[in-house]
């Protein structure tokens, strides 16, 4: 098969196999998910103590609970006795301890080993050191992060520095105080792709004219096929006669109290490598949390953020909503679309990006340089 040369317009993109290959997933788990910073949960769906849910990052399950004292922990879900799975549901809330279904051996919710069959004929057992394996948690826009490497990198250069990369200013996403917003929907999609298609498909707009009807309607700029990530600082502008970021333009909700007005009427959007994406309107946040569980499958649980008295007020969010989830439909068909062609010969030696999809290649080099030569 014969390769056709790359024009100066155009940039490689990765090899198909990178979207195939089980291995490569597999030291993407490895490289990637078990070594950087990963959004887990958000953190009021753990809502009081003794509240848990467990999280698949990698290759490893992870519970992340909160204390009595109130603060979050995380740990791997693996007792140290015997290797069993300790929780074996995807969230839930114990009295006061978690204990294995196993052989009974008991920790509290800081991870300690409180109890055991027998244990007091064993008082040499060091009842921290055989606690619960702990996991390193930050919380940040209102989500709890989590990392496994024995040393995470610095949250502020890694998850915090995506914000500021993207907008140009620390501040910029503060403003619409996430981490006090309530959660107004949630709706998950179990994605038939790999994951990397679905990074791509949400840094680039090239789509957007020809899938996206609604949301080139609200957003004009993007029927040009420049992404608002292709810029820094820039937010797309809402068309003249939109009133609001929902389905039909209509009028959404008030501004975010400290919204400043060069953020009116705008849309931002940001991809905080490798598995979050955050989307800021005036009224309302969304944020979505990939968690790849195969070469070719990714789950995305989607949060549409609202102010805490829109939600209390049982205010009818429909029109907001769907909206993204209409995109996020077209999106994730589209990816589903594409999946297939990666196994191809014709994409054996992958496609190419033009111009205004060109930083999605930044994307790429990020990725190679994390996982080294593949083939090792």
């Amino acid at each position: 098969m014969t390769t056709t040369p790359i024009s100066p317009s155009l940039i490689a993109t990765l090899p198909g196999r990178y979207y195939t290959d089980p291995d490569i997933f597999r030291q993407e788990q490895e490289k990637l998910f078990e070594s950087l910073w990963f959004c887990a949960v958000r953190s009021a769906d753990l809502d009081g103590p003794g509240a848990f849910r467990t999280v698949q990052v990698g290759r490893e399950n992870v519970i992340i609970t909160r204390t009595r004292a109130g603060e979050l922990r995380a740990f791997l879900n693996v007792c140290r006795h015997r290797g069993a799975r300790l929780c074996t549901e995807d969230s839930g809330e114990v009295r006061r301890n978690l204990q294995c279904p196993y052989h009974a051996w008991t920790y509290d919710l800081d991870g300690k080993l409180i109890a055991a069959p027998n244990l007091i004929k064993m008082p040499d057992i060091d009842r921290v050191a055989y606690g619960l394996i702990k996991v390193a948690l930050r919380e940040w826009l209102g989500y709890a992060w989590v990392c496994l490497a024995d040393e995470p990198p610095s949250f502020e250069d890694t998850v915090m520095d995506a914000a500021v990369e993207r907008l140009g200013d620390a501040a910029a996403i503060e403003r619409y105080g996430t981490e006090r917003l309530a959660l107004g929907r949630r709706i998950t999609y179990d994605v038939q792709a790999n994951w990397k298609l679905i990074v791509e498909n949400f840094m680039e707009c090239y789509h957007c004219a020809t899938i996206h009807p609604e949301l080139v309607e609200v957003l004009p700029e993007f029927a040009d096929g420049y992404a608002a990530q292709y810029y820094v600082g820039h937010g797309a502008e809402f068309g003249a006669q939109v009133k609001g970021f929902t389905v039909d333009g209509s009028e959404g909700f008030a501004t975010l109290p400290e919204v400043a007005a060069d953020q009116d009427r705008r849309y931002y959007a940001i991809t905080v490598k490798p598995t979050v994406f955050v989307n800021l309107v005036p009224d309302h946040v969304i944020l979505h949390r990939m968690f790849p569980l195969a070469e070719d499958r990714t789950v995305v649980e989607c949060d549409w953020l609202y102010a805490p008295e829109v939600v209390a007020s049982g205010a009818d969010v429909a029109k907001s909503v769907e909206l993204f989830h209409r995109v996020n439909a077209q999106d994730f068909e589209a990816c589903e679309r594409t999946q297939p062609g990666m196994s191809s010969r014709a994409y054996r030696g992958g496609g190419v990006l033009v111009p205004n999809e060109h930083h999605i290649g930044i994307f790429h080099e990020w990725l190679l340089s994390r996982l080294g030569d593949v083939d090792a």
